[in-house]
């Protein structure tokens, strides 16, 4: 086994504690919260009667105590069955990958997006310190920071889609069209602009800010000087010494992206109503279905742990040091 694959196998064993404390901890505080599973699917409680709901709360399981509860949720989870929806009455796990893609798909184009024009912002603003270009550029970076991305997301769709039109309101894809492949992929990306801008303007800031301000510690850098004296043209000193060097941050915030992100489409997805795992959550919450919660929280702290990996990970490319 390879250094890389036995560091990747260490990290991930002293995850797993971690993931099961905070499986138990969601679990807690899911059924402390007021209400379950019945209070939505009874609707009004004058309806039915005592026994009737007695009997419900029994075919639910919810009529056990919490410890026992918790015992038979763990001992199904760890035998890869993250349980059956109360709601929809499907597998969880079958629910969540269905949305997952969706999901997916919005992060990875708001992730490259927000790197290209956060990256390429930062260098511009750091070769030109004090400069009108930097401050009008930090300006840019400051709104785009401040901006809650629901706002924001509204007012793409006011002036995009409903003045000018250029773009569709919400959706993931037009409905009641039977399209080829090519069709739909251009069909679906038409669809990503909006939800994707939305979501990346705010980590495009924080990457502009980053690499400026990383970029201008190894800017002064004595190597620097040296490769200048050699005689190393502008794309080899600047792209190849200084930018590699300066994205030890960009790298450790991109970890922290990936993990977060997911959390973060939420609000994204519900404005846009991507049927992604956002949508999902919500409803799940609504609903008070537990096994859906839990299920899509446990998701969500595996990104949080792949993405502190792939941080690591990305550090030895960056920095051979570290490797070391």
């Amino acid at each position: 086994m390879s250094r890389t694959a036995r560091f990747a196998a260490t990290r991930i064993g002293w995850s797993l504690p971690l993931i099961l404390t905070v499986v138990a901890l969601n679990f807690s505080l899911i059924h402390l919260a007021p209400g379950d599973p019945l209070t939505y699917l009874v609707g009004d409680p004058t309806l039915v009667t005592a026994e009737q709901l007695a009997q419900a709360r029994a075919e639910l399981e919810l009529d056990k105590p919490l410890w026992r509860q918790f015992v038979a949720y763990m001992g199904a989870l760890l035998r890869g069955d993250l349980g059956f929806s109360i709601v929809n009455r499907r597998p969880v796990l079958r629910l969540i990958l269905e949305r997952l893609p969706a999901t997916v798909l919005l992060m990875a184009a708001s992730l490259v997006l927000s790197l290209l024009a956060g990256l390429a912002m930062g260098f511009v603003s750091a070769l030109r310190p004090r400069s009108p270009t930097d401050y009008a550029l930090g300006v840019v970076s400051l709104v785009g920071y401040s901006m809650p991305p629901f706002w924001f997301g509204l007012v793409l769709i006011l002036v995009f889609a409903l003045s000018l039109e250029w773009f569709p309101t919400m959706g993931m894809a037009t409905l009641g069209q039977d399209l080829g492949f090519w069709s739909r992929t251009v069909d679906v990306s038409h669809h990503l602009v909006l939800p994707a801008v939305t979501l990346a303007t705010y980590y495009t800031a924080i990457y502009t800010r980053v690499i400026r301000t990383s970029l201008l510690g190894v800017l002064r850098q004595p190597f620097l000087t040296t490769a200048h004296a050699k005689g190393l043209g502008w794309p080899s000193v600047y792209l190849k010494h200084a930018a590699r060097n300066a994205l030890i941050p960009v790298v450790t915030f991109f970890g922290l992206q990936v993990g977060f992100m997911f959390t973060g489409s939420i609000l994204t997805e519900i404005v846009f109503a991507w049927p992604g795992l956002g949508m999902l959550t919500v409803n799940a919450l609504l609903q008070r279905d537990y096994p859906l919660i839990l299920g899509i929280f446990l998701v969500s702290s595996v990104c949080v742990v792949l993405g502190n990996l792939l941080t690591d990970l990305l550090y030895g490319v960056v920095d051979p040091r570290i490797r070391v």
